[in-house]
């Protein structure tokens, strides 16, 4: 008698894990696909007399690649981002090498709460703390003055290397995230069979654990180039106007010209940079699968 209400209850199980799909396609579709094909379409539209017009062209891609100071915000933005990648990786992996393997395992969680403690601020606030210590009269300068380092104060707020300072102190700790969360997977008995067929640490270090935690690398470099590239906040809090990204561009369109189309443009043109970006990493993850 049992045996009929099996297929039953299967059927209604599955029919009501479909229907809780539901919600989540609709926030998609909603807040996701149609803004995306509205931008597109808007991106081929025309800004005439101050208003928008729905005659279609592509005058709008043309521009932005055909003029050097449109493409300048472009260079910038994957500069200061490569930059920041850069960086960010040279110091979390020996972050998260010596979390992973010398901090002993009850004192690891204490040392993940401290790592991402920076997380719990909120991201203005966290640029604009750094802007009080590296502003002309700020914490950093008014010290060297007291012991006497310096005599005028330096110069390190609004630019690149204020913006990639505060990129840095958020994204070494989201690196070394990723690449612990990668570390702690790989199996101590793949150390000491190397060692017992009698490989050094340092060969140990190079030909077992630095390619098995390529993966951890590569998921925190994506993440960090999608979140660092279309950032506006701390360029514009840190690097002030001296040198315009792609973000900052964006809203300047809008703001101060309203012009719709060109923002639009641009906005894709950074989202093909990240797909680009995805299918290198990509097609690198799966040839290390292999």
């Amino acid at each position: 008698m049992s045996a009929p209400g099996k297929p039953v209850a299967a059927n209604i199980q599955f029919e009501l894990s479909r229907w809780a799909v539901h919600p989540a396609i609709i926030f998609t579709l909603v807040f996701f696909i149609i803004p995306l094909v509205a931008m597109v379409i808007i991106s081929f539209w025309q800004r005439i007399y101050g208003k928008l017009q729905a005659s279609w062209t592509v005058a709008n891609y043309e521009k932005f690649f055909g003029r050097d100071y449109l493409l300048e915000a472009l260079y910038n933005s994957i500069e200061v981002t490569l930059l920041t990648l850069a960086i960010s990786i040279l110091l979390a992996y020996p972050l998260a090498y010596i979390l992973a393997y010398k901090v002993p395992s009850r004192w690891q969680r204490f040392v993940l709460i401290l790592t991402v403690l920076p997380f719990w601020t909120a991201y203005v606030v966290r640029s604009y703390s750094w802007l009080l210590i590296i502003s002309e009269n700020g914490i950093l300068n008014v010290a060297l003055i007291a012991i006497g380092l310096i005599d005028q104060p330096l110069e390190m707020a609004y630019g690149r290397g204020a913006t990639v300072l505060g990129f840095v102190h958020f994204f070494t700790m989201l690196l070394t995230l990723t690449i612990y969360a990668n570390l702690v997977q790989i199996k101590a008995s793949y150390h000491k069979a190397a060692a017992d067929l009698g490989a050094n640490p340092l060969q140990i270090f190079f030909r077992i654990t630095f390619p098995l935690s390529i993966p951890g690398v590569a998921v925190g470099a994506f993440i960090t180039f999608v979140i660092a590239i279309g950032d506006y906040i701390t360029p514009q809090i840190l690097g002030g106007s001296t040198e315009v990204l792609v973000p900052q561009a964006i809203m300047l369109q809008i703001a101060r010209a309203a012009n719709f189309p060109m923002a639009s443009v641009m906005s894709i043109t950074l989202m093909i940079v990240v797909v680009i970006v995805y299918f290198i990493i990509g097609k690198y993850l799966k040839m290390d699968r292999i």
